[in-house]
């Protein structure tokens, strides 16, 4: 069962169902231009593997990304949803709406999937979190994942001003 199998009820209870991270202690990796750490992530009976992916820039801190994967048991990838920052504008090409340098969480959808898109190619504007670690954590939150432990998010002080 791959991608073309997913429904939205089904991807709803991939991204719901109880999970835990196997490798809390993976490391950053600083790749070129941006540094990275993958988290692996089993279902709590272990009948089902994912993945976390973390992935921000080195030079442009707010173009950051994490999300979660679904490693099918018949060998593809699926992305179910992805956090990203305000890094870059998106649209959603079925819809026709855009936004604009705000952050936004792609979701896997039975629609743009049976239609041959990227399962998460839709995507809504939210203001949830502002940075990496705050993506991060609701990731965790969204997705029932438990066993990683990460910094709060400060909401306090401005995105761009360190003082």
């Amino acid at each position: 069962m791959g991608a073309e199998s997913l429904t939205d009820e089904r991807i709803q209870e991939l991204l719901t169902m109880p999970k835990r991270i196997t490798n809390p202690k993976a490391r950053w990796r600083d790749l070129g231009r941006h540094r990275q750490v993958n988290y692996e992530v089993v279902s709590d009976d272990g009948d089902l593997n994912f993945e976390i992916y973390c992935r921000q820039s080195l030079r442009m801190p707010d173009n950051f990304s994490c999300g979660l994967r679904w490693l099918a048991p018949s060998g593809e990838d699926v992305h179910l949803v992805r956090y990203n920052g305000p890094g870059h504008p998106h649209e959603n090409p079925l819809e026709g709406d855009r936004f604009a340098y705000k952050s936004h969480v792609h979701r896997a959808t039975e629609r743009y999937i049976a239609l041959g898109r990227r399962a998460e190619s839709f995507a809504q504007a939210t203001d949830r979190y502002r940075t990496l670690n705050g993506a991060i954590g609701s990731l965790l939150r969204d997705c029932s994942i438990q066993g990683l432990e990460i910094e709060a998010e400060d909401t306090t002080g401005d995105l761009f001003n360190d003082s």
